[in-house]
């Protein structure tokens, strides 16, 4: 009997797209399948909740150590994005209306957890007048009326359509961690990124600095879908440009046929070397691994970011 194919029904928007190869994994990219029970207790804790993460719906390979530590990255505004990026496994389409006791769930959450440190993440929601930014600042006040002691990163959208009033928002309810990333490098922008534009991320993450100076920044790239080394050094020194903090480095993995291909897969040597030179150029962290994602080790990173900082400040 012969295979029938299956349209992806999350992507709707990529389903006239060719399949792609789907190169097979190397060693060092491969995880084991999550089955501690601080992984399902953390489970647990968020379907109560009632709430979405992005390590479920980007696949992240590391949702299993994650969740078995009691660390996810929430995904608040819903799970459809309106933007259809090559590369994102979350569904496109036309999302629902914005849940208004979304922001006291999340704190409920990270109360429950026990969280030192949590990141919020969102969809695009272009949709929405203000991309989602008084969303954002709800749930970032909820968390710490909540959970006084609990450091907050946010990874936002980029506001793109929003007048700058949207920023102003999100920054003004002082996350300790703006993360916003660039993804990749500008020249696959209109094949990887079709909806955004790298000028106008860079020019978010900087103005972010100009608005309150106290808040780290924060961006990440992926690697391995075509860009090359010369490529990923000139979105550091354009990262350093902007005044950006913490630099993040993953490979690229592809989560279906229908999505951008990989084009190849980057040697630990090659992150190694990625890392050396973002601290030549003066980042205050850099994490640069086959595995690492925005949120990976957050909170230990955190930690380690803001001795950086002080360091830095005692030899100035």
């Amino acid at each position: 009997m012969r295979d029938l194919k299956i349209p992806d029904q999350r992507h709707p928007e990529k389903a006239h797209r060719p399949d792609q190869d789907q190169p097979k994994k190397p060693s060092w990219i491969r995880v084991k399948a999550p089955t501690s029970q601080g992984y399902k207790d953390t489970r647990e804790i968020l379907r109560n909740n009632k709430l979405a993460t992005v390590c479920e719906e980007a696949a992240c390979p590391n949702v299993g150590e994650c969740w078995s530590a009691g660390h996810a990255t929430m995904m608040i505004m819903g799970e459809i994005c309106t933007r259809g990026c090559s590369f994102c496994n979350i569904a496109t389409g036309k999302p629902d209306v914005l849940d208004a006791f979304e922001p006291g769930r999340v704190a409920h959450a990270v109360q429950t957890l026990g969280l030192k440190h949590v990141v919020i993440t969102s969809v695009d929601r272009d949709d929405l007048e203000d991309g989602g930014a008084e969303h954002f600042a709800q749930t970032i006040r909820a968390i710490r009326h909540r959970a006084a002691d609990t450091t907050i990163e946010i990874l936002t959208p980029d506001f793109l359509k929003c007048a700058p009033s949207a920023l102003e928002t999100v920054v003004a309810a002082k996350p300790d961690v703006f993360n916003h990333n660039l993804e990749t490098v500008p020249g696959l922008y209109p094949t990887v990124r079709p909806g955004a534009r790298y000028f106008a991320s860079l020019r978010l993450l900087q103005r972010v600095k100009e608005l309150d100076p106290t808040i780290f920044t924060k961006s990440g790239i992926m690697v391995g879908l075509g860009e090359d080394a010369q490529g990923v050094r000139q979105v550091m020194d354009d990262m350093r440009a902007a005044d950006v903090d913490f630099l993040t480095i993953g490979q690229y993995l592809q989560p279906t046929p229908k999505h951008h291909r990989v084009d190849r897969f980057v040697t630990p040597e090659e992150f190694k070397g990625y890392e050396t030179a973002a601290y030549g150029k003066g980042f205050l962290m850099v994490s640069a691994t086959p595995l690492t994602r925005s949120s990976y080790h957050a909170g230990e990173d955190f930690a380690r970011l803001r001795t950086a900082r002080m360091e830095r400040l005692g030899q100035a």
